[in-house]
């Protein structure tokens, strides 16, 4: 599983989102949305965003549970 934080420096929600990532076992890729054109252009005012394998499963104020079942998820019936 590939996880990717989109943040930005200076971004107390990127902050808050990387904590809750890591505090989950995770250790993500970060990528600074002002540092490349594409993502600025995708995500410049929705930053935090976790991206889970490509899909974006959580942005702006990340939810605890939300993020803990994308990072987590329990097993397919």
């Amino acid at each position: 599983m590939g996880v990717v934080l989109i943040t930005r420096k200076g971004c107390h929600l990127c902050d808050e989102a990387l904590n809750l990532i890591r505090e989950l076992g995770v250790e993500p890729e970060l990528a600074d949305v002002d540092g490349d054109e594409g993502l600025l252009q995708l995500y410049d005012w929705r930053v935090p965003v976790v991206l889970v394998d490509g899909q974006v499963v959580a942005e702006g104020r990340i939810d605890r549970d939300r993020l803990r079942k994308a990072l987590m998820p329990g097993p397919k019936p």
